[in-house]
């Protein structure tokens, strides 16, 4: 009998909606402070995800729920960061 491997899920901060980890973006505040964009999921600090979806990121920067998620403000140059490498057209919702 063949095992499935569960895949990690993650709730965006803009939409709310349960994705698989893989299909998100790493936000990550690390211990110095910084946040920023985390393309290997692996720096080390806490860490929010978003849809790679610039409605999600919208969202999110419209209720402030990253700020929310670190306690701390976000440097408008990690906003500018995801916009760029983020479509509208890669999700529904």
């Amino acid at each position: 009998m063949a095992t499935t491997k569960k895949l990690p899920q993650r709730m965006c901060t803009g939409c709310g909606e349960m994705k698989p980890k893989r299909d998100l973006v790493r936000i990550v505040h690390t211990k110095d402070g910084d946040v920023l964009v985390d393309d290997t999921g692996r720096v080390g600090g806490r860490g929010a995800y978003l849809c790679r979806s610039l409605t999600c990121l919208q969202a999110a920067r419209k209720a402030r729920r990253l700020e929310k998620a670190f306690s701390c403000r976000i440097p408008d140059e990690v906003y500018e960061a995801l916009e760029k490498g983020l479509s509208d057209d890669d999700h529904a919702g």
